[in-house]
C-alpha cells in the first residue's frame, strides 16, 4: 500500500536511503521503525551487512520476519521489539543506522536523533526517510491528493487504510509546520551528525536526510 499511495515511489525512496550507508559486507546496522522490514533487507541485499530491525509493533515485526525468511534473509537480519526514543543498546553499538517515517510519531524529535546517534560508532552514517511537503505549483496538487483522494484510494482496500489516507496529509503538514526543513537540519547537527545533506525526492513528495556521527560527538 505503500507503493500504490505513493505512486510507485515509495521503493525508490528506500533504495536510495540505503544508497546512502557507506557499509559493506559484515558490518552492523540497526534499522529503526523496521515495519515489514523493507530498508533492511534492501540493506542486506545492496551491501551484505547484518541488520537489526527494530519495531514498536508485534504484528508488523511479524510480517517482517514472515517476508525477510520468504526472501531468504532469515540469518542475516534479526527482530527486535523496541521504542526508538529508547534505544536498548550500549553506546556506538552499530556501524550505520537508518529510519523511516519515524520523526512525526515521536514526542521529541531532536531528543529521538539524540538517541539514534548515541548508539552508532563516530563516523558512521545515520539516514533517514520522510515524507515531505512540495513547493509551489506541485503543493495544490499534494494537498489534493493527500486530502481528497488518498482517503478514497484507501477506503478501496479496507476501512483502516481509509482511515491512514485520512490521517497522513494534516500529520505531514501539521510535522512540517512545527519543523521546517531547516530546523530539522539543525536538530541533526545538534545530535553530533556532521555533514548533513538532504535530497528532496519526486517533486518534493519525501526527503532523504543522512550524515555521520561526529568523531568528537
Amino acid at each position: 500500500m505503500g507503493a500504490v499511495l505513493s505512486f510507485g515511489q515509495d521503493p525508490r525512496w528506500r533504495r536510495f536511503l540505503v544508497s546512502r550507508l557507506d557499509v559493506g559486507p559484515g558490518v552492523n546496522v540497526l534499522d529503526v521503525a523496521t515495519g515489514t522490514a523493507m530498508v533492511a533487507r534492501e540493506v542486506v541485499a545492496a551491501t551484505g551487512a547484518r541488520v537489526v530491525g527494530l519495531d514498536l509493533s508485534p504484528d508488523m515485526l511479524r510480517r517482517g520476519i514472515a517476508e525477510t525468511a520468504a526472501a531468504g534473509m532469515g540469518d542475516r537480519v534479526r527482530f527486535l521489539q523496541g521504542d526508538g526514543q529508547r534505544l536498548p543498546f550500549a553506546d556506538e553499538t552499530f556501524d550505520a543506522l537508518t529510519f523511516t517515517y519515524l520523526l512525526r510519531y515521536v514526542d521529541d524529535p531532536a531528543a529521538t536523533l539524540a538517541e539514534l546517534v548515541r548508539v552508532v560508532r563516530r563516523g558512521g552514517t545515520v539516514a533517514g526517510l520522510e515524507f515531505h511537503v512540495p513547493k509551489p505549483p506541485w503543493s495544490w496538487a499534494w494537498w489534493v491528493y493527500t486530502r481528497l483522494a488518498m482517503p478514497v484510494v484507501g477506503r478501496l482496500v479496507s476501512r483502516d487504510w481509509s482511515a491512514v489516507g485520512r490521517f497522513l496529509g494534516p500529520n505531514i503538514s501539521a510535522f512540517y509546520d512545527h519543523h521546517p526543513l531547516t530546523e530539522q537540519f539543525a536538530m541533526w547537527r545538534s545530535a553530533g551528525v556532521q555533514d548533513v545533506q538532504a535530497q528532496i525526492m519526486s517533486l518534493g513528495g519525501a526527503v532523504v536526510v543522512w550524515g555521520r556521527r561526529s568523531h568528537g560527538g
